[in-house]
């Protein structure tokens, strides 16, 4: 009996040469739609018990949403409804208050720090 033949259009498969690319996971920030790094962004999660509050480590149970650590982005996304959408859930005061007592201590706007002091420029 015949052996089958090996056929002429099968590429050998070689080996890519250096090492994997390691991957990182990619999130959008709500307010302004830009897809970047997750670690680079900051989490918000709604918690199975219906608290909002920021998440640092990105790990905590919930639904989570994304903003970048600009102060627009959260202003944006607090006067909105986007958080609201992203999280389904309506925003109380004293929540949307705690997210903007942490942007207004955590976030820092260029050139602002004068404004916030007290100082006026001529």
């Amino acid at each position: 009996m015949a052996e089958p033949a090996a056929s002429s259009s099968a590429k050998p498969r070689g080996k890519r040469k250096g090492p994997r690319p390691k991957h990182t996971p990619q999130r959008t920030c709500i307010a302004c739609r830009d897809k970047t790094a997750k670690r680079t962004l900051i989490r918000i999660v709604r918690t199975p018990e219906g608290d909002v509050q920021v998440d640092p480590t990105g790990r905590a149970n919930g639904r989570g949403a994304y903003l970048c650590d600009d102060p627009a982005c959260w202003q944006r996304a607090l006067k909105s409804t986007a958080l609201e959408h992203a999280l389904k859930v309506t925003l109380d005061a004293g929540a949307k208050e705690r997210l903007r007592d942490f942007a207004n201590q955590n976030l820092s706007v260029p050139g602002d720090d004068a404004q916030s002091e007290g100082v006026t420029t001529t």
